[in-house]
């Protein structure tokens, strides 16, 4: 395959920035380049440079004057609800049986299936997001039509079939048997065929009898290496609801830990109401406390304490999501605007380096996949995206004052959103869609 070189500005994290003037956190290219070769970054930084280590005829992409970033992640996402998105309800519960539920027993059917899985790489793409970590519907077919999709388009995905046996309308519903056998089988079909990774998905504590969460922890014996993906503390009415399901287990978190369900890999949906117990239990699991900003505020779960999480004696390791369709948009930037909205009203602050270091490295360090995703060094994945700062008229005014690469980064969390993506790249292929 012939390499490729995209000249443009390049903004790659080191690590987490501890303040706004923590320029040694980042990696920024006036004038940069990357050389992409076979799906894969060989060379970034200073476009001299990498311009001489390339071949001399190097087809060369200028995408000057806009940013290229890493791809975005999004790291918790709910496939079977794009037609759920901005249903009108009072609060988690009454949501999921009056919207969700109905609408993911459609995914029983394979077409169905297969229509909304080339949506769900087009908005994801339209938006910057080259990786997500998706629960599908209780039905193989929407793994197979999700996974399939995948190999497709040739992005890092991770999903899972939800097992689900209780508490929910008989077409949602497996058993402990079935649901283990048939996660068993999506692991078998599609974990590591292309860049498909299959995430072990118990949805929550109520919809899973405790022979279901025992399945639950064989799987996680059995492929010790996949993501474990479920929802906990979003709203008062689960935790109460679970706890009474569970009256053995000391809180909603040690339901999880008692079947092995907790670990470097697992990923906690909301997390919001957590108690002191709670924290130092997920944090001495190493687990990940996913933080959702635009579903907590639709629904009214509550507002996320990033900072009280970050600053304990034993912190939480912290990633965000867009959480559709709970969530009320596709794209990380609006999800980042309303994290900081969220940090406002809670007396913090969260400045535009680390929402983008969260969008980016930070996401693929909650996924353990920062080898491969989430930076712009040579050797990772060449997912990438380019931003452009005055996609609207309303944004290229504001661009006028703008005399840093915060405020322009703040002004894309602010005001950005598919407009801004310029151009989405998997693997090195242009993917966004044209309208």
């Amino acid at each position: 395959m012939t390499a490729t070189l995209y000249r443009g500005r390049l903004l790659s994290f080191r690590r987490a920035p501890q303040s706004l003037d923590d320029h040694d956190s980042y990696l920024y290219e006036r004038d940069g380049a990357l050389l992409v070769e076979n799906g894969v970054i060989v060379a970034s930084g200073a476009f001299d440079t990498v311009k001489a280590a390339a071949a001399e005829d190097v087809e060369i992409i200028d995408h000057r004057p806009h940013l290229i970033l890493p791809g975005l992640i999004d790291t918790h996402v709910h496939f079977p609800q794009m037609q759920v998105i901005g249903s009108y309800a009072g609060g988690l519960l009454e949501w999921l049986n009056t919207y969700t539920f109905p609408e993911e027993c459609r995914f029983v059917e394979t077409a169905h299936a297969e229509r909304i899985a080339t949506h769900f790489f087009d908005e994801f793409f339209r938006n910057g997001t080259t990786t997500a970590v998706a629960y599908l519907s209780v039905h193989k077919a929407s793994a197979d039509a999700l996974f399939a999709e995948n190999l497709r388009r040739g992005s890092l995905m991770i999903a899972g079939k939800v097992m689900m046996d209780r508490n929910a309308p008989q077409g949602l519903l497996d058993t402990a048997e079935t649901g283990y056998d048939e996660t068993r089988q999506v692991i078998a079909d599609w974990h590591g065929k292309g860049r498909n990774h299959v995430a072990i998905t118990p949805r929550f504590a109520i919809t899973s009898t405790p022979a279901q969460m025992e399945a639950c922890q064989a799987l996680a014996r059995e492929f010790p290496d996949l993501h474990i993906q479920t929802h906990l503390s979003e709203n008062h009415a689960e935790i109460d609801y679970t706890c009474s399901l569970y009256p053995d287990a000391i809180d909603y978190t040690d339901v999880y830990a008692r079947y092995g369900l907790l670990g470097k890999k697992t990923l906690l949906g909301h997390a919001i109401h957590l108690s002191d117990r709670e924290a130092d239990a997920i944090s001495e699991a190493g687990a990940v406390a996913v933080h959702c900003p635009t579903s907590n505020l639709f629904l009214g779960s509550g507002l996320f304490p990033m900072r009280r999480y970050q600053k304990r004696e034993k912190p939480l390791r912290i990633a965000v999501a867009t959480d559709i369709g709970g969530g009320t948009s596709y794209s990380m930037l609006k999800t980042l605007d309303e994290a900081y909205k969220i940090q406002q009203l809670l007396g913090e602050r969260l400045n535009p380096l680390e929402s983008f270091h969260l969008m980016t490295r930070g996401n693929a360090e909650a996924l353990s996949l920062e080898e491969r995703i989430g930076t712009l060094d040579a050797g990772t994945d060449a997912d990438f995206i380019v931003l452009n700062a005055s996609a609207t008229p309303a944004m290229a005014l504001k661009m006028e004052a703008v005399k840093s690469l915060a405020e322009e980064l703040f002004l894309l969390q602010t005001l950005g959103d598919d407009r801004s993506v310029v151009e989405t790249y998997v693997a090195g292929k242009a993917m966004k869609p044209a309208s």
